[in-house]
């Protein structure tokens, strides 16, 4: 949530060496979130900072009590993919005989070295004392001390290494198969007097390393996803450039609060068997309509299903594409579930409310394909989405993929998954699963 953080008071050690490795995915971009702030006074003038700023650069400081001993570094390369996990890495050692390597950031595994901007000293003073040497210093992850930069988004696997300095693929390697960067859920490591591991497996912020550091949530609610770097979910695209929505809850929430607005899930599909619901959360205006659209026609400013290739449900109890219109459901209000089966193998689409397939509709009928609501072009990739049209009164609706959370609310009770991929309100029809990258393997 946008007003979580975590914190702990530590103990003093050497502060002339650490390593701090964490996977984030954000949830919305062109605003700060503090990652870690570690302040030994009120007045910030001692600290270490590891953020991403406003302008979605990753960007470290470090400050030892006065201006005169202030060191910067910002990246140029932007953080704004709010589908990907972040694998990122803070190196720290000043007592390296090599100037340059006293202090590295690594981002999926690569050692950064397209710098924006840079205030450390060619090099570092040999044996320079961080902040952490200071007894009692608060140390907060989430949000900056007694500020707002609150992280809008997911951690995992977040690791503090005191007094050792460990490079990227000690916590990561690239998958020789794929060539992506995966995650070491165990790595060979030592944590030092004031390190730590938590959220490691789900929202623990009881330390998981041989030490006992652990964290208190210092405000807000702190939930656990299913969406891990292990296993992307889906989201709504965050990034889309209608500037009258909100995107909070890990840009699972679509508040529509102008005139024809939509947004797309994260991933496309063009084969297989997937299932999303949507909540309702407040119809009391205006037309909303869930279903999906070819990724070649979307257009921010219009119903998904103005185009040929857009197929919707709507409130009002219709079906839509190509701005056809015609009789399919019940209505739908404030409070209902949608749920989106989409059978991409036999180009059908149905749609439940609160459990129940409109139209008698069967997505396990296949080619069949009874009481599906169309017949899908076949040939393009896909997104979920949904679109509305507020009419002078907000229309809001959160979308759970499988993380099971209908954007910061978790699902009520649980129904089964055969796939075994993601949680969701409702049964989901055998053969059909999650739209994640698990699922996309299957």
């Amino acid at each position: 949530m946008a007003n979580t953080y975590l914190s702990q008071t530590i103990s003093s050690s050497t502060g002339k060496k650490f390593t701090l490795s964490m996977w984030v995915k954000r949830a919305k971009v062109g605003s700060s979130h503090m990652l870690f702030h570690l302040s030994s006074d009120s007045g910030n003038t001692d600290y270490l900072d590891f953020a991403i700023k406003n302008n979605d650069k990753l960007d470290v400081q470090l400050r030892n009590g006065s201006s005169t001993t202030y060191y910067r570094k910002r990246t140029n390369r932007l953080f704004r993919d709010t589908n990907a996990w972040y694998h990122l890495v803070w190196r720290f050692d000043s007592t390296n005989s090599t100037a340059d390597d006293r202090w590295i950031m690594y981002v999926n595994g690569e050692r950064v070295t397209d710098i924006d901007l840079d205030s450390t000293p060619s090099q570092v003073s040999s044996d320079y004392v961080t902040p952490l040497n200071r007894n009692g210093a608060t140390l907060q992850i989430g949000n900056n001390i007694g500020g707002s930069m609150y992280l809008e988004g997911c951690l995992s696997h977040v690791h503090f290494c005191d007094g050792y300095s460990y490079g990227a693929d000690s916590f990561g390697s690239t998958d020789s198969t794929t060539g992506e960067w995966k995650i070491n859920t165990s790595p060979s490591v030592s944590y030092g007097t004031n390190g730590f591991l938590i959220l490691k497996d789900g929202n623990t912020i009881t330390d998981q390393s041989s030490n006992s550091n652990d964290f208190t949530l210092g405000g807000g609610t702190l939930t656990k996803t299913e969406d891990c770097p292990s296993n992307v979910f889906a989201t709504l695209n965050a990034i889309t450039p209608n500037s009258n929505n909100n995107r909070a809850g890990g840009t699972r929430h679509f508040n529509n609060s102008g005139t024809y607005d939509m947004r797309h899930s994260t991933l496309a599909v063009s084969k297989g068997k997937w299932y999303a619901e949507f909540y309702m959360a407040d119809m009391t205006g205006g037309f909303t309509q869930v279903g999906i659209q070819d990724t070649t026609q979307f257009n921010d400013y219009s119903f998904m299903t103005n185009s040929s290739r857009g197929y919707g449900y709507l409130k009002d109890g219709t079906k839509r594409n190509a701005s056809s219109i015609s009789s399919y459901g019940d209505t739908f209000t404030s409070g209902d579930y949608i749920g989106v089966a989409v059978d991409l193998d036999n180009n059908k689409i149905y749609f439940s409310k609160n459990g129940v397939w409109q139209n008698s509709g069967d997505p396990t009928s296949g080619a069949t394909g009874t009481g599906s609501a169309f017949d899908i072009a076949d040939g393009y990739d896909y997104c979920i989405a949904t679109s509305s049209n507020d009419a002078g009164t907000d229309q809001i609706t959160d979308v759970n993929f499988g993380n099971g959370y209908f954007n910061v609310n978790a699902v009520s009770s649980a129904g089964t998954n055969a796939s075994g991929n993601g949680i969701f309100e409702y049964d989901v029809p055998t053969g059909y699963t999650a739209l994640s990258t698990k699922g996309l393997n299957l």
